[in-house]
């Protein structure tokens, strides 16, 4: 048997299996936030359709992660948690994943940022042919000048 994978674009129904899989993230895989907010925020930042296609990934009909492609052509891409430990850096879920993302929305590049400490991600995208082109960095203090 062929094991089927679709994306299929975000609903508001989505909501609760978006935010258990929000929940799910390691402190290492967060970029954009240092706690989840609560789930009336997160509700509010899903319905207002915050990326140019947002969709959950289903692997044999089950709701297994999601992807999303910003509107400044960043991927971001999440796995449920039993599915991680399992994946490898060349695995193929992921690649094909990013791949149907990256035909039904085709750009010129795309961008995948992530946490510096996420080994994992670091080592798929170095598989997958992507190139580092830039550190950031943050200050969160007020700076006196």
């Amino acid at each position: 048997m062929r094991k089927v994978i679709v994306l299929k674009e975000v609903q508001k129904s989505d909501c609760s299996f978006l935010y258990e899989l929000l929940s799910e993230r390691k402190l290492y895989e967060n970029i954009s936030h240092k706690k989840n907010p609560t789930y009336a925020k997160h509700i509010k930042f899903v319905m207002s359709k915050p990326y140019t296609k947002w969709y959950i990934i289903y692997y044999q009909k089950e709701k297994v992660g999601s992807i999303y492609l910003t509107k400044q052509d960043e991927i971001g891409i999440h796995f449920k948690e039993p599915l991680r430990p399992t994946l490898q850096p060349k695995n193929t879920l992921y690649l094909q994943v990013l791949k149907m993302i990256m035909k039904k929305n085709p750009r010129n590049r795309y961008f995948v940022n992530i946490n510096t400490r996420n080994t994992w991600m670091k080592n798929f995208l170095k598989n997958a042919e992507f190139e580092l082109i830039q550190h950031t960095y943050e200050i969160s203090k007020k700076i006196s000048v």
